[in-house]
């Protein structure tokens, strides 16, 4: 019969975490933040570790021999494990505690394996289970190894010095990317890109208007920007637009040609030539889109993650929130989009991304006489004007004057009707200005451009 294989462990290094710790009380303020008494394979130094632990989260109390002693007879467990003579057994193998943190290093490493093993045990359940919902059997398997990675993301308190030493070292905020990886996105909008300094990688951006208003494709022409421009990929999930209308409103917008004869397909010659031109541009452009109309944010979450693993994604836009699904656990509307925009912000952070995410507005907004969005009129709000770090409005004042009634209240020569003009709000701006920028909208092929470029064009 063939041994029995034990799991990654190494005794010796827990033994020499917990020896270090009898003869340093200072040497848990080391580890305590990245070492628990879970990651110990032998239940004799987790127990004693336990005790420690228990010291160190108590006020006024000290670890050495005695205190861990007494800790363990309080709690009836010193003869379990061999008495105050294995105490001192500890001590007398490790001369110092200098190397506490590379023994707490192996300990942790070990522990991680073994969590691996089990991870693989429960998705070997999940395939055994053979559920005919493959593709929830794939999130939760995702899940799971999220959860031995994310149990590895914990990190401590860095002296500002050593901040400022990576900071400057690499030339700027840079140095917390890989080599070749983009610091920021650049929408392609001067003006927008001035205020924002680009979107910023683990900001969460709230882009909201009211229907019809250009939204979609002002994400659109973002995406496109940022893709074609600095070779950012990015990740699209379409909740409400098939990949169909996301092309078309790509070609139209690219190519110059009517968005209406793109759809149809009816087009002359001239502008079958700039189409064609416009897939050649756009096919080399690293946008992923997925059209699934019912995700949840798990989805998103486990879709982004596969990409950025095997991709590496420099943006994710989400068109739009109130579409996606909540968890079913019968929470409120309102509270299923606080936890929906709480954990993009998270996934944000996680994969050191930006995240655009659009978003409806409430009907609240009609009824005043400025139409003008303010933060209370983002829909079902819940927390998404407290998670977003970037909120940003459009407002178009000509689909709601007309050019009679604004040659009332308006100088026409010092200032002509806004045809086309969308007005841009930086709303909230959690580490920079407010503020407003003008763009131009070019609804016949739902394109936004820069105003100074347009007139530039046209003069």
């Amino acid at each position: 019969m063939a041994e029995e294989k034990l799991p990654p462990h190494d005794i010796e290094a827990e033994e020499a975490v917990i020896g270090s710790l009898l003869i340093d009380p200072e040497a848990i303020l080391k580890i305590a933040a990245s070492l628990k008494p879970e990651d110990f394979f032998s239940e004799t130094n987790r127990v004693i570790y336990q005790a420690c632990f228990s010291l160190y989260q108590r006020p006024n109390e000290v670890i050495n021999q005695i205190t861990v002693a007494h800790e363990l007879m309080r709690q009836d467990k010193l003869e379990q494990i061999g008495g105050a003579s294995f105490l001192s057994h500890l001590i007398s193998n490790v001369p110092t505690s200098l190397h506490v943190e590379y023994y707490a290093q192996i300990v942790s490493n070990t522990a991680v394996m073994r969590r691996l093993i089990a991870a693989a045990g429960q998705i070997a359940a999940l395939g055994y289970e053979a559920s005919p919902d493959v593709e929830a059997s794939l999130n939760d398997a995702e899940d799971i190894l999220f959860k031995v990675r994310a149990r590895q993301g914990l990190r401590g308190l860095v002296p500002i010095r050593e901040l400022l030493g990576q900071y400057f070292e690499g030339g700027g905020p840079a140095t917390a990317l890989r080599a070749g990886e983009i610091p920021h996105i650049l929408t392609g909008f001067t003006a927008l890109d001035d205020f924002l300094g680009g979107l910023q990688r683990t900001d969460l951006i709230v882009l909201a208007a009211k229907t019809s208003l250009g939204k979609t494709s002002l994400a659109l022409n973002v995406a496109r920007n940022t893709a074609i421009n600095q070779k950012a990929c990015i990740a699209l999930f379409s909740l409400e637009m098939s990949r169909d209308a996301v092309v078309q409103r790509l070609l139209a917008s690219e190519s110059g040609v009517d968005s209406t004869k793109v759809r149809l397909w009816h087009f002359s010659e001239k502008d079958e030539t700039k189409i064609m031109q416009a897939s050649g541009v756009l096919s080399e452009a690293p946008i992923y889109v997925d059209d699934s109309p019912m995700l949840r944010v798990a989805d998103i979450r486990s879709k982004a993650r596969r990409l950025h693993f095997e991709r590496g994604i420099n943006l994710i836009i989400v068109d739009y929130l109130q579409l996606i699904q909540g968890d079913g656990k019968n929470e409120t509307r309102v509270q299923e989009i606080s936890n929906i925009t709480r954990a993009l912000k998270t996934l944000a952070r996680e994969l050191n991304v930006p995240i655009l995410a659009l978003s409806q507005l409430s009907r609240a907004i009609e009824a005043r006489p400025s139409h003008v969005p303010q933060l209370s009129d983002l829909r079902e709000s819940g927390s998404i004007e407290q998670d977003a770090d970037v909120v940003i409005f459009i407002h178009r004042e000509d689909l709601n004057c007309s050019p009679e009634d604004w040659s009332k209240l308006h100088d026409i020569e010092r200032e002509p009707y806004p045809r086309g003009i969308a007005d841009i709000y930086i709303a909230k701006h959690r580490n920079g200005p407010l503020g407003q920028i003008k763009l131009r909208f070019l609804e016949r092929i739902a394109k936004f451009d820069n105003v100074e470029a347009e007139l530039i064009s046209a003069s």
